[in-house]
């Protein structure tokens, strides 16, 4: 990755002059006690998030998201610097701004009422239980009380705030494009954001909520800093502060690397201790820089002639001269030409690592930890002795330095300090655990009615887990939430589970007699008011699955068939009871009489009578089963393979039924298909299955399709639509050719493919919208739930006792 020179940093330094030491200005110690809220460097804030920081100075904060960079591929890296380089160029020499990364420990408290089962006093409260705990006992692998804000701070001088909020905000514009060019998520803080960032900086340790209204400024006489300080600052010490309870220390960090990494700023930000690393930048003009430059080239050359003319009048050779001299030379052109002819800038960077902790040991723990992170890098870590008060408060996100500890840095130095990592999955509210991050060992939670479009899609090999990570998934809606869930089962992998769990498991079979009418109807159905116009889109697709042919029905054919689609509602339409719902039979009746004068409706009569008349004819009865339990599973074991593909069509078509009824009470409803590939095999089923998953995000459907046949999946010309469609998919082990097609499918680079490539049962790649995250999901196996959801000992526990088993 992208680094910086060495020479060309000591250019730096004979340039601009080494780093200024804490030690030159010990005697500007001041300590004389000051009110708390005169230390707060600001002097008002707007609603808007406009902060006067005082001599004509406004300043605005973005917050910013972490992106995949450390997984991402090589190009993609290197695609990322670039434009992080450039952002760097954007500012100018009048706009100062300020990159604060801020680690804190989150209330536990919230977490914990987040996570876990209530029990409710039924036979399923074991299960709960055992969840629960799993979920803690996940919980404690790692440190998910870590949150992680990335602020970027920049400010304007102006006249007035109406002048600074016009240069501001056009300023945020664009650094708001700039981040979206990356692929990373920001957003303007408003006031009362900006407030809430201060007061946490200010508590680390109280999880207490900022209470502040607008309205109390004005009814109290009180300024927005009395809601935020804390009580007491003591900067007595010499290298650290007290903050109410908190201990605290500020430290400049000095690089002494001939080369940075990438890692660094990951590196320490991902330490799972509470820290604020803060770098201040103040952009150099770029003509006074290179004038400056030039300066410096002429200086040297004429320290060189100086050094020959020493050399000629002692007797030695005037081609030798001191190291230190050489260096500087070639240092000092090699600048020039990158100032010149390279698109770089110099900034002077103010670079600052804040601790705080409930006491001095811990803290001092704390900041060995950095310090040893930064050694690794050639850096140290140095204390701000007798300027701890301008290090907090130059910590803060208010574009505010008042440390004159710096050094200077070209526009690549200053970039490769990129604060991009890997983006951690873990939401509070209505969220679902899908395991571990191998990389952090945080756990992963999400919530997938959050995704723009919540559909899904799980691949994996034989063995890979798909159905047990299905499972799991199912567990917790079922416990968490009041939506209803489908099964589409077609070898009794869910039966065990939908059973203990009190749902209804159906089985279809030409000997069985349960029964669903693919007919069926409501007065929901649809995305208009014609209902029966959706329903002969779907006996359309039936007719032209049964029918088969290399191109289906045609034009006139399928006109036929829906004008017997609608005749065949008529009469329900007149008397809408269940015993006038009609059947597959109706259809060909009405085929039957047309074929009198139609060759055309008489094939595809004759094609529908196996189905009708014939061996095939489960699916020509009326709706016998109750499907009104929120869980049904429909278990195709015994179908057949003829008559399967079609009856996970008539499924899709009975779960639209059941989406459509609960979406008027805004109720959600999961749908889960497994072998989904057969849908995809015909162009039939195919592009019926894409509209399926197209139409369904408006309507609370959350459909999910889960296939083992990753190759033959891909070769469908529907599955671009299925993944344009699905922004959630669950990737578990692949083999090498399939993971290498999915690779190029789905934009993975080879080190996150490293996750689902000959892997564990339960470990693989996440996609989730824009985030790809790798996960690994170890249930303990000494567990009900565990035997319940393991595919592999199902055809043994099959016959076991069932616990609120309801049958059709």
């Amino acid at each position: 990755m992208p680094g910086f020179n060495e020479q060309l940093q000591k250019g730096l330094n004979f340039i601009i002059g080494k780093p200024q030491g804490p030690a030159e200005r010990a005697g500007r110690m001041d300590n004389i006690p000051k009110h708390v809220l005169s230390s707060i460097p600001f002097a008002a804030i707007s609603k808007s998030g406009l902060c006067y920081v005082g001599k004509r100075y406004y300043t605005k904060t973005l917050v910013f998201e972490d992106i995949n960079y450390q997984l991402a591929q090589s190009e993609e890296q290197d695609r990322v610097f670039e434009l992080w380089r450039k952002f760097h160029s954007y500012f100018g020499s009048n706009t100062p701004w300020q990159l604060t990364c801020s680690c804190y420990f989150g209330n536990p408290d919230d977490i914990g009422r987040a996570i876990g089962l209530a029990p409710e006093g039924d036979e399923l409260d074991d299960l709960r239980k055992e969840f629960t705990d799993m979920l803690h006992d996940q919980l404690s692998k790692g440190n998910n009380a870590i949150i992680q804000r990335r602020y970027l701070t920049f400010g304007a001088e102006a006249d007035s705030p109406a002048d600074a909020r016009r240069v501001l905000e056009r300023k945020e514009m664009d650094i708001i494009g700039n981040f979206k060019s990356m692929g990373v998520l920001s957003r303007s803080l408003n006031g009362y954001d900006r407030l809430n960032a201060l007061y946490t900086a200010f508590h680390p340790y109280s999880h207490k909520k900022m209470k502040f209204r607008w309205a109390d400024v004005a009814q109290t006489g009180l300024t927005p800093k009395n809601f935020i300080a804390p009580t007491s600052f003591d900067f007595s010490y010499k290298d650290v502060f007290r903050m109410g309870n908190t201990w605290g220390a500020v430290s400049h960090m000095i690089i002494n690397a001939s080369e940075m990494s990438d890692e660094f700023l990951p590196d320490l930000l991902n330490m799972e201790i509470p820290i604020t690393f803060t770098m201040h930048f103040q952009p150099i003009d770029h003509d006074r820089a290179v004038k400056k430059v030039k300066q410096a080239v002429s200086d040297v050359a004429k320290m060189t002639i100086d050094e020959q003319k020493k050399s000629f009048q002692n007797g030695y050779s005037m081609d030798v001269l001191p190291p230190d001299l050489e260096m500087y030379g070639d240092s000092t052109k090699q600048l020039l030409d990158v100032l010149n002819y390279r698109d770089e800038r110099l900034s002077t960077v103010t670079i600052l690592a804040m601790h705080t902790a409930p006491n001095l040991k811990k803290l001092r723990q704390y900041m060995e930890q950095t310090a040893g992170v930064a050694r690794k890098y050639n850096s140290e870590l140095l204390p701000l002795d007798y300027e701890q008060e301008q290090g907090l408060m130059s910590s803060l996100p208010l574009g505010v330095n008042q440390v004159e500890i710096h050094r200077a840095f070209n526009t690549a130095a200053a970039a490769i300090m990129a604060p991009f990592s890997s983006k951690e999955l873990f939401q509070l509210e209505q969220a679902m655990y899908y395991g571990l991050n191998p990389m952090s060992q945080k756990m992963i939670r999400v919530n997938r009615k959050r995704l723009k479009n919540p559909n899904g899609l799980i691949l994996g090999t034989p063995g890979s887990g798909k159905s047990f990570t299905a499972k799991r998934e199912m567990v917790e809606v079922f416990f968490e939430t009041d939506d209803d869930i489908i099964i589409v089962d077609p070898e009794n992998e869910y039966g065990l589970l939908v059973n203990r769990l009190g749902g209804q498991v159906i089985e279809m079979s030409v000997s069985s007699k349960n029964y669903i009418n693919p007919l069926d109807l409501n007065e929901n159905y649809g995305d208009d008011d014609d209902p029966v116009s959706a329903k002969s889109e779907f006996i359309l697709s039936l007719c032209e699955l049964i029918v088969g042919g290399k191109d289906g029905l045609q034009y006139g054919e399928k006109s036929i068939v829906d004008r017997c689609v609608r005749l065949a509602y008529q009469g329900y339409f007149n008397d809408p009871r269940p015993e006038n719902m009609p059947i597959l039979e109706d259809i060909q009746n009405l085929l039957l009489e047309f074929g009198k004068n139609n060759p055309d409706a008489l094939n595809i009569a004759k094609a529908l009578e196996i189905y009708v008349s014939g061996s095939f004819n489960v699916f020509n009865h009326r709706t016998n089963v109750d499907l009104q339990n929120r869980l049904v599973c429909f278990d195709l074991k015994r179908l057949g393979h003829q008559l399967r593909k079609i009856a996970m069509l008539i499924l899709q078509d009975q779960a639209w039924n059941r989406i459509s009824c609960n979406r008027a009470s805004h109720k959600a409803t999961w749908f889960y298909e497994d072998e989904f590939h057969l849908m995809l095999r015909e162009e039939q089923t195919a592009a019926y299955s894409v509209e399926f998953f197209r139409r369904l995000r408006k309507w609370f459907g959350i459909p999910t399709g889960i296939t083992q046949n990753v190759k033959e999946l891909l070769l469908s010309p529907a599955i671009e639509s299925i993944f344009d469609n699905s922004d959630f998919i669950l990737m578990l082990n692949q083999s090498k050719a399939d993971g290498e097609v999915l690779a190029r499918h789905l934009g993975i680079s080879d080190q996150q493919m490293h996750y689902a490539t000959q892997v564990e049962p339960g470990t693989g790649l996440m996609f989730y919208g824009n985030t790809i995250i790798p996960f690994v999901d170890q249930f303990p196996e000494d567990t009900e739930l565990y035997r319940l959801m393991d595919t592999k000992p199902n055809e043994k526990l099959q016959n076991r006792p069932e616990v609120g088993a309801k049958h059709g």
